[in-house]
């Protein structure tokens, strides 16, 4: 197993939770899954409804072992927005906006557009692009919009802007959803979360009492993990059929199912419209419990708007071409 610089296996061989909770806007679409780590392996579970995340975090810590806690959300904003902001990082921001602020409302149109208030559009405008948004912002071109981690790499295409709130696989409403309603009031309040990579690696965050929070992508779990669909996600053969490719990966990695995820696997995580979350809080699972046991590096650009506004997510290791980053692989700030 790969080691730290500090010389301790990535996570100890010691009692750790691992879940990864699958976000929406829409609080019947978030769904998790949780596992728990034995002598010789892991446990996993069938996808539950996340319900109040404060109340699912308190349960979980409640068991006495540390907890990592993997969110299909964005943690962090995009560099050129939060150079015009005063607050030292990314989760300082968090803590200081109230549940009211200005800055959750959506734009309906470019007019009303501003730094405090970044999120556009409400709706679908003809002819609107996000040269325009990034314009009303004050950025330098669309790109500015993007943190690095939402860039399009040699693996995979770009993912959506973090202020765009448009199209099926946008993040906007879902990240105003979780801030807004339980991570900035949670923070402010003193709560025992932290949020990788801001607050430092991975392994070295785990202790019993708290929780590590970290971004972890579904799309980018798949290529981690070897999967790959036949199909729409939201189609359940295609999820039925990725069934041994999942059951693979998690022989490699040492996860067993219980009798809930083994019926959820054969049956394609079933048949409602609520099969592919549960299926994405399952793959993401998989990839935390793989960075928890050293199969992927504890990756972070030695770059400090990362470490300090933007984040990463979790498990990544390419760089957008051209980005000049470096690797520091322990995860320390």
């Amino acid at each position: 197993m790969p080691r730290s610089r500090n010389g301790r296996a990535p996570g100890g061989r010691g009692r750790v939770i691992a879940a990864h909770a699958d976000w929406s806007a829409h609080p019947g679409k978030r769904w998790f899954a949780l596992a728990r780590r034995r002598r010789h392996g892991w446990l996993a579970e069938a996808p539950r409804p996340v319900g109040d995340p404060a109340a699912l975090v308190a349960r979980l810590l409640a068991e006495g072992a540390p907890v990592a806690l993997g969110l299909d959300l964005p943690l962090g904003v995009p560099r050129e927005w939060a150079a015009r902001r005063p607050e030292a990082d990314f989760p300082a921001f968090l803590r200081a906006l109230r549940v009211d602020s200005p800055f959750f409302v959506v734009n309906e149109a470019l007019e009303t557009v501003s730094t405090g208030r970044p999120f556009y559009p409400a709706r679908g405008v003809r002819g609107m692009t996000r040269a325009a948004h990034a314009a009303a912002l004050g950025l330098s071109g669309p790109s500015g919009l993007s943190r690095l981690c939402d860039r399009a790499t040699a693996e995979r295409p770009a993912g959506a802007p973090l202020f765009w709130t448009l199209g099926a696989n946008q993040t906007g409403k879902a990240a105003i959803a979780a801030w807004r309603d339980w991570l900035g009031p949670a923070l402010a309040a003193a709560a025992p979360l932290d949020l990788w990579p801001f607050a430092g690696g991975l392994h070295a965050l785990l202790r019993p009492g708290r929780a590590v929070l970290a971004e972890v992508y579904p799309a980018e779990a798949m290529r981690h993990l070897g999967v790959r669909l036949g199909g729409s996600k939201r189609d359940r053969d295609a999820r039925r059929g990725a069934g041994p490719a999942i059951r693979e990966a998690m022989a490699r990695l040492r996860v067993s199912a219980d009798a809930g995820l083994d019926a959820a696997l054969a049956e394609g995580f079933g048949a409602d419209a609520a099969g592919e979350d549960r299926m994405d809080c399952v793959l993401g699972l998989l990839a935390l419990i793989g960075m928890l046991d050293g199969a992927r590096p504890d990756f972070v650009p030695d770059d400090p708007w990362v470490r300090r506004w933007e984040g990463w997510v979790l498990g990544q290791t390419a760089l957008p071409e051209g980005a000049g980053a470096r690797a520091d692989q322990d995860g320390s700030a």
